[in-house]
Order: structure tokens, then sequence, then C-alpha cells
């Protein structure tokens, strides 16, 4: 990690996405700027939905950036945006895989569905949202073979936490992202968790402590790619918090940060 100046990407990952801003300054310098394109990437599929006043709008947003990545691949001019043209490059010169690229945005696509109906469906949505940053930014840094699945699953253990500490948010937006079938075992339905978010705190805490459950066998993962799996040591607080019925706090504090960054400069998740 150094003090190079933040490049414009740089500031906008650090507005959107402060968690994985925070993971990626651990990043080789001379990856960084393509790291971050990949995070303001995932953070304007994340709000294709948040934004949309109908889902099929979201689903035209989603389209849109799959014609950015695809365009790029297949040598066409690039769109004019302050995300989609540094994206544009970094897909046609081949330090992003454009495959990776259009899998998460195909991901997204659950989140216009009315919901997640089951377990499998909400684990497949994990890893191909959270789950498929942490890929495709482990590819970027290096990563191979078994690192890459791993990586994956630690991104889709992230995506678990923020999940979970998002409900009531989500709740307020007519919003309800956990499975169905895991609600109606608890006695509840999504419109319910909706109404009422708190009620979904048995079935918040078991998801969590399944979570927690998870192993993540990280120990071939080249060092220079140790930003792709520090969100990871977030997720793992996260999900100890919620897996004991205590609040996420809204603002990273001291503790979470102190252990990015131990984290990070010891090279081990």
């Amino acid at each position: 990690m150094n003090a190079a100046p933040l490049s414009p990407l740089g500031g906008f990952v650090r507005q959107h996405d402060p968690d994985r801003f925070l993971c990626a300054l651990f990043a080789p310098a001379e990856r960084r700027d393509a790291l971050f394109a990949l995070l303001a990437y995932n953070h304007e599929l994340a709000r294709a939905r948040e934004v949309a006043s109908q889902p099929m709008l979201a689903l035209i947003r989603l389209q849109w950036w799959r014609e950015v990545v695809e365009n790029a691949a297949a040598g066409r001019p690039p769109r004019q945006h302050e995300v989609a043209a540094p994206l544009h490059a970094l897909v046609a010169d081949g330090t992003l895989a454009a495959e990776d690229l259009l899998a998460m945005a195909d991901s997204r696509e659950a989140e216009a569905e009315d919901g997640i109906p089951s377990a499998g469906a909400f684990q497949a949505y994990l890893r191909g949202t959270a789950g498929g940053i942490a890929l495709a930014a482990g590819r970027l840094l290096g990563g191979a073979g078994a690192a890459l699945a791993a990586l994956q699953q630690a991104g889709a253990l992230y995506g678990l936490a923020g999940v979970l500490r998002s409900t009531g948010a989500l709740a307020r937006q007519g919003r309800c992202l956990l499975p169905e079938d895991a609600l109606a075992a608890a006695g509840l339905t999504p419109h319910e968790v909706m109404a009422a978010p708190e009620a979904a705190a048995p079935v918040m805490r078991a998801l969590a402590a399944e979570g927690l459950r998870q192993a993540v066998p990280l120990a071939g993962l080249p060092r220079g790619a140790v930003a792709a799996a520090l969100p990871l040591v977030l997720a793992r607080r996260d999900l100890k918090r919620l897996a004991a019925g205590r609040p996420v706090p809204p603002v990273r504090g001291l503790g979470d940060r102190l252990a990015v960054m131990t984290a990070g400069l010891l090279g081990r998740v």
C-alpha cells in the first residue's frame, strides 16, 4: 500500500463502497485503478434496482451495463460515462474478463424478481453478486483455480452479511431478499418482513450463524490477491454481531478498520 494520489475512480469507490475501498488499498499499485473500476461497475449494478421505480426499469439498466461490456469485447466504441468509459478500456485490453462482468450483471436480475424463493436460490444470488465481484477481483490480482473458488465463497459471505444488515433498509424500499423458504419455516412472509423487519430477527440470526460455520480455504491465495479476500474480515465480524442479535454499526469503527489493515499488512485472512 502506498500514498499515491487517489484517482477519480478511487474517489468514486471511496464514496459509494467504503468497505471494499479500504480493502482495495492493499492491492498492488499497478492493479489498483483496475480494481476500482471493477468496484465502481459493481456499484452501478447494485443500484440498478435501488433507483428503479419498477423492476422492468432495473432490468433495462442492467442491460445497458451488459452492452457496455459487450461493446468493449467486440471492439465497438465506448459509451461516455464516468464508469463505463474506463471499464470499456479494461475489458478491451484484456485486463478484466468480460465473462466475469456479464455474469455479475446476470446475477443482479434476481433483485428485479418478486423475491428469492429458496435457500439454494439465495446462495446462487450471493455467489453471483458479491461472490462474483470477489472472483473477478481475484482473477485481476493473479488468483487462479482453487483460490478463485475460495474467493467466490468469501465474497458470498460478505454478501450474506450485507443482505442481513440491510434488511431494514430494504424493507423501507418495499423489498426483501431473505429466502422465502427460511421465512416460511419461521411463519413469515416477505410482505410481513417488509412491514416489520424486526420480525425476521430469528431468521437473520440463523443465517448469520450458518455463514460463520463455513470454512473458506484461502491458504493458497497469492499474496498479491489478498485485497480480494479482505472483505471476508468484515463479513466475519458482521456475522458474529448478527448471530448474537447485535446490530452492525452503520459506519465502520476503528476495530473493523484495524482488523482489515492488520490482515492486509500480514497478507492473511
